[in-house]
């Protein structure tokens, strides 16, 4: 008893001094650069022993504060680009710790999903989890919405609904695994999605990441309004959302909170030129000389 003592309490010190020696020399780097180098998996796994699920979770609030960071200090703009790679990396070395860690499953459905457009990764990481967590109708919950929403894959969204509401009991994922078979992609959807993600978010962070992007869609909605009830009145779609304000189909100018502008698709679908995501100053920067030059 007491060598399995000791052999755990050396592990620790071990792990502990392994981690403090790299937290230090991340702390003498940029910010940018904080998230760039990640552990492997394998060498973390052997120092941490019986340690995994601690190190798991210390992944996965590094991660967070980090995002955190970039994002308190946001006004429609990010200071710098996220390093979206290494997160991606860390996150994915959280599960592999620790299968059972939900904040990495709730991080990577919320950002690398929406900000990141890395759909079929958050899917890979979903269907991971799903066969340790296989009690938890959230992942396929999540893995639903992605097939119908983004994949347009809707044959799969209902085997996930209908696999969450088994596990929850719900009626409305059962339904939802019915009405996912005929549509998809429609904004309301999305709001009635993201409000629930929201509501259930703890980390600051990741709800105001949830807030804005439901405060864009709800502009979205206005302007598909709008667009219908142009398109109903006049019996052609408007040419831009200019024209809907102009006619009075629109009240008020539809504000994006990433900082882009809407605009009509040929097909009348409703775009931003944000692309829903806070552009990077330097970004933002490159753009205007290459405009300037020209």
């Amino acid at each position: 008893m007491n060598r399995t003592i000791i052999i755990l309490v050396l592990s620790f010190v071990s792990y502990i001094s392994i981690l403090g020696a790299f937290s230090r020399y991340m702390a003498s780097r940029p910010i940018a650069e904080k998230l760039g180098y990640v552990p492997s998996v394998e060498v973390v796994k052997a120092v941490s022993a019986d340690q995994k699920e601690l190190v798991s979770a210390f992944f996965v609030t590094k991660v967070l504060l980090y995002f955190g960071g970039l994002l308190e200090k946001q006004q429609n703009e990010l200071p710098i680009p996220p390093d979206y790679p290494a997160m991606s990396r860390m996150i994915h070395g959280a599960v592999q710790l620790d299968p059972y860690n939900m904040d990495a499953y709730y991080f990577a459905q919320s950002i690398l999903v929406w900000d990141v457009g890395k759909v079929e990764i958050a899917n890979e990481l979903l269907d991971y989890g799903m066969r340790f967590r296989a009690w938890d109708w959230y992942l396929p919950y999540f893995a639903g919405f992605n097939h119908a929403y983004f994949l347009k894959d809707y044959a799969g969204a209902a085997r996930y609904y209908e696999q969450a509401g088994r596990l929850s009991g719900s009626d409305l994922l059962k339904n939802l695994a019915g009405r996912y078979l005929q549509e998809s992609g429609k904004t309301d959807m999305a709001l009635a999605y993201l409000y629930a993600m929201e509501k259930g978010e703890k980390n600051p962070a990741i709800k105001k990441s949830f807030r804005t992007r439901m405060m864009a869609f709800q502009e979205v909605r206005h302007i598909e309004i709008a667009r219908d009830h142009y398109r109903q009145t006049i019996g052609r779609l408007p040419a831009t959302v200019e024209v809907l304000i102009q006619e009075g189909y629109l009240r008020t100018p539809p504000v994006d909170p990433y900082g882009g502008h809407f605009y009509l698709e040929l097909d009348g679908r409703v775009a931003t030129t944000s692309k829903f995501a806070f552009v990077s100053t330097k970004s933002v920067g490159k753009k205007n000389k290459v405009q300037g030059a020209h």
